[in-house]
């Protein structure tokens, strides 16, 4: 028999500080913004909170970045760009999910797809003019 989640102010206030942010936090970040609201938090407490809420389907991880796990509340399947110069991850709800990618896996392996990700990673527009502003100075 599974028993009922209790409702917690500190999980609710973990989930919406996901929700409210598109940086795709890491628990680190999310333990550093709600800390001051919430001083009995633990960066356990967050740790544990964002499983339960990756197991329910709730949130995803989008990977290490930086060496930190990143996290989004937006489950449905879309791309993301990660900036291998500062670490932003960016949606890209535009580029659509490929289902011939799907088919291609199944047909050539034999296995039973459930979803796919796709990550793109290179440098962001903010990094990109930073490093001309930075060749411009040098010049």
């Amino acid at each position: 028999m599974e028993r009922a989640t209790r409702y917690s102010k500190k999980r609710e206030a973990i989930l919406t500080a996901i929700r409210s942010s598109d940086a795709h936090p890491s628990a680190e970040w999310i333990y550093h913004t709600l800390k001051s609201t919430h001083p009995d938090l633990s960066l356990g407490t967050v740790y544990r909170n964002l499983l339960f809420f990756q197991q329910n389907g709730t949130i995803q991880s989008v990977g290490v970045v930086n060496g930190q796990e990143r996290f989004d509340a937006v489950t449905a399947p879309h791309s993301h760009f990660v900036c291998t110069s500062c670490g932003a991850v960016i949606d890209l709800h535009r580029i659509p999910m490929d289902p011939a990618l799907t088919a291609a896996v199944r047909e050539q392996y034999g296995f039973e797809v459930q979803r796919h990700e796709l990550t793109f990673y290179g440098r962001c527009q903010k990094c990109m003019q930073k490093r001309i502003h930075e060749e411009d100075l040098l010049a």
